[in-house]
């Protein structure tokens, strides 16, 4: 650790109300090859736990995926302190009042379902490759396909969305192509989170492409974090899961001595 993000860390703890927005896959749960199966190592769980024990400290899931899979995942139920992000910042759920849907067009939804089935049956003959319905979207995954396949479904998923929805945004990630028709991003999320929560100061951290727009929207006092390897705006860099865990039990640690 730096001494400048110790620094923020010391200044973390003692700011007067705290807001913990987290990715999840690759960040709390090791990264699966089937999606669904991911949850939190036992060490990210009780960081988790503990820092949201604390008063005037808020955690936030903030996620590409849908509601309902995050919950999923998450293992999120209704009493849980935990504030949610879904779809980028698209859904949120708030301790106390439940879920919040965004506005859903029946215009888009109907795209979304002809564009998931196209998808599915363009891509049904590459083996390893995975269409993932999404609550505003579709994702495209090739974690367990060759490259040839992966680069295929790719190909063949970009010019059906280029034909039929050109205004959707497409996102890519460690072996995923996310197209959604919501232009929502984790930055905006964290914001959102910010306001809400009335947090004075945010820490996020994140594993992958889609987090570097949150990374980079974090204000002087804030903290960044990039769990592994890659280009990043964030200002401190732990190795992995175990390590970043370890952060989020000290800082639960000093907040609880403030």
């Amino acid at each position: 650790m730096s001494v400048d993000a110790a620094e923020a860390l010391t200044t973390l703890a003692s700011t007067p109300r705290l807001l913990v927005a987290l990715d999840f896959d690759g960040t709390l749960s090791p990264l699966e090859d089937d999606p669904m199966a991911s949850r939190m190592l036992p060490a990210a769980r009780d960081a988790v736990a503990a820092l949201s024990a604390l008063p005037d400290t808020v955690v936030a899931l903030v996620s590409g995926r849908s509601m309902s899979d995050l919950r999923l995942i998450a293992e999120h139920l209704d009493d849980s302190p935990l504030w949610l992000a879904g779809s980028h910042g698209a859904e949120y759920w708030e301790p106390g009042s439940g879920l919040r849907p965004a506005d859903d067009d029946p215009d888009a939804a109907a795209l979304r379902d002809r564009l998931q089935q196209r998808a599915e049956e363009a891509t049904a003959h590459l083996e390893g490759v995975w269409i993932e319905p999404k609550a505003f979207g579709l994702g495209v995954h090739t974690r367990r396909a060759d490259a040839a396949a992966a680069a295929e479904a790719n190909r063949l998923v970009d010019e059906i969305v280029a034909e039929q929805a050109p205004a959707w945004r497409r996102r890519s990630g460690r072996d995923i192509v996310e197209y959604a028709s919501r232009h929502e991003g984790k930055d905006s999320a964290v914001e959102a989170l910010r306001e809400r929560t009335g947090a004075t100061a945010v820490l996020f951290a994140g594993d992958d492409v889609t987090d570097e727009d949150a990374l980079g929207s974090l204000k002087p006092g804030d903290l960044g974090v990039r769990v592994g390897e890659g280009d990043t705006v964030a200002t401190m860099t732990v190795a992995g899961i175990p390590e970043l865990a370890a952060l989020l039990m000290g800082l639960a640690e000093a907040r609880a001595r403030r």
